[in-house]
């Protein structure tokens, strides 16, 4: 195909742009072009129903990256790669709404399978979980509802249809398509290069079997463990602590989060302190209660929240290395100020990696479970010398913030009086605040439309608005494509405030520079 591609071009904040097409061919055809020709500046392309989100390194590269953009949507063939051999998926065709949905579209369940093996699919994007694609094909002629009530259970491997996307699930997880058979194929596998075997733009072929297969293995969340030498012993988890690294940037297009600490900047520092590469993992801790004894005398910093830190019932400074003597217990209480204190450790944690990660994304089960009482936590090789602790001091986290508000790609969907009720508000983050995303409280924002949006692709930091009007900010685990409007974006360098801000915290929004 050649010609130009209709598109409109919307800001998303200060490092991306979404560009939005007049249907899934365009997008098929501007993914393509875009994946064949991105410059090194374009960190992330991440295709959803209508819209290719583009992101960026710099800010001052959005000129640049909107010429780019209007170049391939107006050739896209001339840029688009040779055509891939299909990934064929062999299929059995025994799903509990095989006959049920075959009855719906008015044909019998064989027909249905030699329709639904016969079209040549394509997987359009990913996303509702890690490696789940969304298929479609010219060849398609049905549109399935989706099943009223949503399983609260679906086996990893089932092959489903809902609207005109067939798919096939990566792991176990809830769902509300329709069951027409399962796979046996490794849909998605956290320690391989190339995870996902079903990538946007990959042509794909269901093939009939009738051999049993057994369902594929789910991306489960991993057990705790690792290769390293024993060094901590978790005694008290408190009200929330996981294990968090720099994250999966760039992984979107795959349907996986960034994920990593919320507040980054103090992980860096953490591990810095005790002789770490930035890069290292270590623990996030919410509010406090978290306990833990050293197995075997090493090093550690607390960074992050401020309370008081006990070793051995001994109060210890914070933002500071020290001596952590075997047998001994660290017990951070509960925070003063902030929302998240990081816990670094000579050598950092050395879990197994999931997708290039140690994090643990509570969303998608990616990478080590929470920490529970009794988890055994290996460490890894130190990779400097603890250094003098000549950091200069840390001021604690605010209870009132003033955060920047770059423009967002749907702020058209509002009335007039939504923008100046967002600036001239003073929003409370509400209890409802996770590492998926904090939902505030405050005056509502007035939709023009009320009607959501098809799954578009999002960044963290993005303001999400739902129906009721109250914006939620997406954070390091939040969804890679939603259909919420966003109507404004936190930039990067401020998310790290917004990791400290706990409920009750006070959020006012000026416009960014």
């Amino acid at each position: 195909m050649t010609g130009d591609l209709p598109v409109v071009i919307r800001p998303f904040g200060e490092r991306a742009l979404l560009v939005e097409t007049d249907g899934q061919a365009a997008v098929l055809a501007l993914h393509a072009a875009l994946a064949a020709s991105r410059p090194d500046v374009v960190t992330e392309l991440v295709p959803a129903a209508r819209t290719v989100l583009v992101r960026f390194a710099a800010p001052d590269a959005a000129t640049a990256v909107r010429t780019w953009i209007g170049h391939a949507a107006s050739d896209p063939a001339a840029d688009a790669p040779p055509e891939a051999e299909p990934v064929v998926l062999d299929t059995v065709y025994d799903g509990d709404d095989l006959e049920s949905t075959a009855a719906i579209l008015g044909i019998s369940a064989d027909a249905l399978v030699a329709a639904h093996t016969a079209a040549a699919w394509r997987v359009a994007f990913t996303g509702f979980a890690p490696g789940f694609g969304y298929l479609v094909s010219e060849d398609w002629p049905y549109d399935v509802p989706r099943l009223d009530a949503p399983r609260t259970r679906v086996p990893a491997g089932s092959v489903g249809l809902a609207g005109g996307f067939s798919g096939a699930y990566p792991r176990e997880t809830p769902g509300g398509w329709r069951l027409i058979g399962r796979t046996d194929a490794p849909l998605f596998v956290p320690e391989a290069s190339s995870p996902a075997l079903l990538a946007p733009g990959a042509p794909v072929r269901f093939r009939p079997v009738r051999a049993s297969a057994a369902p594929a293995a789910p991306a489960a969340v991993s057990e705790i463990g690792g290769f390293g030498v024993p060094g901590i012993r978790v005694v008290a988890p408190g009200v929330f602590a996981s294990i968090q690294d720099l994250g999966r940037p760039g992984l979107g297009a795959l349907g996986v989060a960034r994920s990593g600490a919320l507040d980054r900047a103090a992980l860096r520092r953490g591990n810095r302190l005790v002789g770490n590469d930035e890069t290292a993992a270590g623990i996030e801790a919410v509010l406090g209660g978290f306990r833990a004894v050293a197995t075997r005398d090493t090093w550690f910093a607390v960074t992050g929240a401020r309370g008081p830190i006990l070793l051995d019932g001994r109060p210890v400074d914070q933002d500071a290395a020290t001596l952590w003597p075997a047998g001994t217990e660290l017990h951070l209480d509960w925070y003063a100020a902030g929302a998240r204190a990081y816990l670094s450790v000579r050598g950092g944690l050395a879990v197994p990696a999931q997708v290039g990660s140690r994090s643990t994304d509570t969303m998608s089960g990616l990478g080590p479970a929470s920490l529970r009482p009794g988890d055994a936590l290996p460490l890894g090789e130190p990779a400097h010398p603890v250094p003098p602790n000549d950091l200069a001091p840390w001021d604690a986290p605010p209870d009132e913030l003033e955060v920047a508000l770059a423009p967002g790609p749907r702020a058209d969907r509002f009335a007039a009086s939504a923008l100046p009720v967002l600036f001239e508000s003073r929003w409370v983050v509400s209890a409802q605040a996770d590492r998926v995303g904090v939902r505030l409280e405050g005056p509502e924002l007035e939709r023009t439309r009320a009607d959501e949006l098809p799954s578009e692709g999002m960044v963290p930091g993005a303001l999400q608005v739902p129906p009721w009007g109250r914006p939620t900010i997406l954070l390091a685990d939040g969804p890679v494509t939603g259909g919420y409007p966003v109507i404004a974006v936190i930039p990067d360098a401020a998310l790290d405030a917004i990791g400290q801000a706990r409920p009750g915290t006070g959020i006012r929004f000026r416009h960014a520079r």
